[in-house]
């Protein structure tokens, strides 16, 4: 944001008037006077989920020491120049997606039990955004690889997902197609026919049965959040966009048609960066595909799937490519944490340190679709309280837990997939996790999910 010129400057008492109501505009940094923003000092809180699909190659990724003293493994080394900013989790699972190994991305974020009747409940990532999103000019951000976001709505519902660089940034930092005008008449025109079509439902509703009423409150919810989003999207229109470099444009407007994996994987990093730095939203996810897909890698040699790699059947070759897309995924990742390191937030300070960044998946041995003992990494967030720097190891804290399957040359062997597969600690449930961010994101629950306590880092 250019804070050399105040001309952008609105008044605090500015409202959206349409429709007969009056909405006020949510506290903006545009209202802020220059001096009162130089005296900010309290940074926004916001979280990055980052999903990479299929598990990973076990036997190289799993740290197998805890606490301060522990040592990178294979496919983690990229990230030992982060020590200090994270905190590598071993052991916990999602007990709703145990016998439903499908489901693995869809309840990754929601810890939700997704059987052949079952609706998926509300994503973390959509929890957090029910309180930032009065402060932002969009509730959160989806980008996804195959289109399936990693958000999910109160109602059960999967949010949209972006891909094109371009789109994202397009959609982010450029003005409406037509012009303000254009798209405040639309939004508008929208506005009126969700109000024409709750009144018609609401006559409805009272010849209905009990079932019929239930379904219909799932779709009025549905009716009540459009609306919201297009009131929020019609006042927003008058708030003036932030400024984007030159430098930061060039680096974000890219397409993946255009790019290898490694610059696309880096730019997505650099908008979801540009996001938060601007403050345009506080709450990202990002999906590096689906279970059943997941991109080739050609650059570094890789021309099979992820998904074709993870189901190895022990071929040597298949694991070590595995192995070399995990480290490659890692490597990216650590570029996130880079760039999140030096951007600085309006107080001056880096981004990373109000950042939270979770990076993992919701399976773990993507051969036999084993999803316990997940691995993942969370980053950031030392600013709210975190403190990194230790493995922490929920496999160790396990009754009867006998200790890592090593080889006489201290490697891990192939028994280390049960421990993939059945958790060492039932009681260890990643909602407990996710619980943990949520409340460092000033969310106030108790209860996430399958959640039965919350990690303390």
């Amino acid at each position: 944001m250019n804070y050399l010129s105040q001309s952008w400057l609105i008044d605090r008492r500015h409202a959206l008037r349409a429709l007969g109501t009056s909405i006020s505009l949510p506290f903006l940094e545009c209202m802020i006077p220059l001096r009162a923003v130089e005296q900010q000092t309290v940074a926004p809180r916001r979280s990055a989920f980052i999903y990479l699909a299929n598990g990973v190659h076990s036997l190289n990724y799993q740290l197998t020491t805890s606490g301060e003293g522990y040592q990178f493994s294979r496919s983690l080394k990229p990230l030992e120049k982060h020590r200090d900013v994270i905190t590598p989790i071993s052991g916990l699972h999602h007990p709703g997606a145990l016998s439903h190994h499908h489901n693995c991305i869809s309840v990754w974020l929601t810890g939700g039990k997704l059987g052949p009747s079952d609706k998926n409940t509300i994503s973390v990532d959509q929890k957090m955004a029910e309180i930032t999103a009065k402060h932002t000019r969009y509730p959160s951000m989806e980008v996804a690889l195959t289109g399936e976001s990693l958000g999910w709505t109160a109602d059960g519902v999967r949010l949209p997902a972006m891909r094109r660089c371009s789109e994202i940034f397009a959609s982010l930092f450029e003005g409406p197609k037509g012009g303000v005008a254009a798209q405040r008449r639309s939004l508008r025109r929208k506005g009126s026919v969700l109000d024409a079509n709750l009144a018609e439902v609401r006559r409805l509703e009272q010849a209905m049965g009990a079932a019929d009423k239930g379904r219909m409150d799932q779709y009025l919810t549905s009716v009540r959040e459009a609306e919201i989003r297009t009131r929020r999207a019609d006042a927003w229109l008058d708030s003036p966009l932030p400024v984007v470099s030159e430098a930061d444009r060039k680096r974000t407007n890219r397409d993946i048609a255009a790019v290898m994996a490694g610059d696309y994987f880096r730019t997505v990093y650099d908008l979801i960066v540009l996001a938060f730095q601007t403050d345009v939203t506080r709450v990202a996810t990002f999906s590096l595909g689906g279970e059943g897909d997941a991109f080739s890698i050609p650059e570094i040699g890789i021309t099979e799937s992820r998904h074709q790699l993870s189901h190895h059947g022990g071929d040597a070759g298949y694991m070590e490519k595995l192995t070399n897309y995990d480290t490659f995924a890692i490597e990216q990742f650590s570029y996130f944490l880079t760039r999140l390191a030096e951007t600085k937030d309006l107080n001056g300070q880096p981004l990373i340190g109000s950042t939270m960044a979770l990076f993992g998946s919701g399976m773990s041995y993507g051969h036999s679709h084993g999803n316990a003992n997940l691995p993942l990494v969370l980053a950031g967030g030392s600013d709210i309280g975190l403190k990194h720097g230790s493995h922490v190891d929920f496999n160790k804290t396990a009754k009867g837990f006998q200790g890592y399957a090593l080889g006489a040359d201290g490697a891990l062997t192939t028994a280390h997939y049960q421990l993939c597969s059945r958790p060492a600690n039932a009681d260890a449930h990643m909602s407990n996790l996710l619980l943990m961010m949520a409340q460092r994101m000033g969310v106030e629950i108790d209860k996430f999910g399958d959640s039965n306590t919350v990690v303390e880092l």
